[in-house]
């Protein structure tokens, strides 16, 4: 008899709930090794705090060593320019422009052609002045000889006096002998009234030789009078042609030192009066930064001290400069309108007074510095002149 056999069932039934079990101890497991294998939240807050401790601590370590070996010692401020000397190119004369040989940023040597005006009517001028210099040389000349000749004027006169006086005392002795013999009836009345009328004549003649020869020294002295009032003419004269030739030479406008020449505003053909500004030359070798540095600081600064100046225009590359005065007095004293604060309400603001600092010679040759850059100037104090004197002079040093 043959036996059919059946297959076996599974021990355990399957069914839907069982089959949720199962995941939800798989997500649970795997969760579990989740948070095994990465730390908890807290721990990693907990790593960034103490590392942004550590970094902030560092810093502040940092900070404070730099400020007690360095910061603490300097004074500085952003209010600081940089300056040079420039010179306004202005005509002394009016006219117009013949030549301009230069051209805007331009370098030009001491003595250099900048601007040249049409000097011909200035020419006529200077020749002008010569010649009335001659016409009047001319005239002292003429002055001269007549002083001669009223000199030899003089002589004649003192001749005449001299003849006329000779012939008053010949009158006067024949009236006197005339007189005599008539008071012993041995000339008669007539005769000793022409004697009498001789020496009245001469006498007249006598007086009118003095006052000729009087004239005549007079005469003289104006004619010297004259001839000392064409020299100082001449003086005049010549002061005039002094100035015709400065202004020949104002036609011609040159550079007073060397520089670059910038802000020009001139052509060939204008026509430009005395003090019109034509164009600026800023020299190369007079730059200087000027500091304004408020007035709680400026006791502790000093001329000869150090300083460091960082240009906006190139920050990696400070300058070092030197402290070369300070102004007199804060900036606003010398404002347009300075402030009144006897008056009105009154706001205290912190005043700034200017420092000029000089530059090394090098600097300004490298053309660096230019007028108007802004800078930031630090003035390290340790390196104050007095004291170094001081520890210089104290014992055993």
């Amino acid at each position: 008899m043959t036996q059919i056999q059946t297959p076996s069932a599974p021990a355990v039934a399957s069914h839907p709930g069982a089959r949720a079990s199962e995941a939800d101890a798989s997500s649970r497991a795997a969760a579990a090794d989740s948070a095994i294998s990465r730390p908890p939240a807290r721990s990693r807050r907990r790593t960034l705090l103490l590392s942004a401790a550590v970094v902030l601590l560092a810093g502040l370590g940092w900070a404070g060593t730099e400020y007690w070996n360095t910061w603490r010692f300097q004074v500085s401020t952003d209010n600081a320019y940089v300056g040079a000397d420039i010179a306004l190119v202005s005509p002394k004369v009016t006219g117009y422009v013949a030549a301009v040989p230069v051209v805007a940023n331009s370098h030009v040597k001491a003595g250099d052609v900048l601007v040249q005006l049409d000097d011909r009517d200035y020419r006529v001028a200077v020749r002008q002045a010569n010649a009335k210099i001659g016409t009047q040389d001319a005239t002292i000349v003429r002055l001269g000889k007549q002083v001669e000749a009223g000199a030899a004027s003089i002589d004649q006169a003192r001749a005449q006096v001299a003849s006329a006086e000779a012939d008053e005392a010949r009158s006067r002795a024949d009236f006197d002998r005339t007189t005599r013999l008539a008071e012993n009836k041995f000339a008669s009345q007539q005769a000793l009234d022409a004697a009498r009328a001789d020496k009245d004549k001469t006498h007249a003649a006598t007086l009118a030789a003095q006052a000729a020869l009087e004239s005549t020294k007079a005469n003289l002295d104006v004619l010297k009078a004259q001839r000392l009032e064409a020299e100082r003419t001449r003086v005049e004269l010549e002061a005039a042609l002094a100035k015709a030739q400065l202004d020949l030479d104002a036609t011609t406008l040159r550079a007073p030192f060397d520089g670059i020449v910038g802000n020009k505003a001139v052509q060939v053909g204008d026509y430009v009066s005395a003090g019109k500004r034509l164009a600026a030359l800023v020299s190369d070798t007079g730059a200087y930064v000027d500091a304004n540095f408020k007035e709680t600081q400026i006791a502790r600064l000093e001329p000869g001290q150090s300083v460091e100046l960082t240009l906006d225009t190139d920050p990696g590359h400070p300058i070092t400069g030197t402290l070369e005065s300070i102004a007199p007095a804060a900036g606003q004293v010398f404002s347009l309108l300075p402030p009144e604060n006897a008056t009105g309400n009154f706001t205290k603001v912190v005043q700034r007074v200017p420092v000029r600092i000089r530059v090394p010679d090098a600097v300004m040759a490298s053309g660096v510095l230019r007028p108007g850059l802004s800078v930031e100037a630090r003035v390290d104090t340790r390196t104050t002149p007095s004291a170094h004197a001081k520890v210089a002079a104290a014992p055993g040093h």
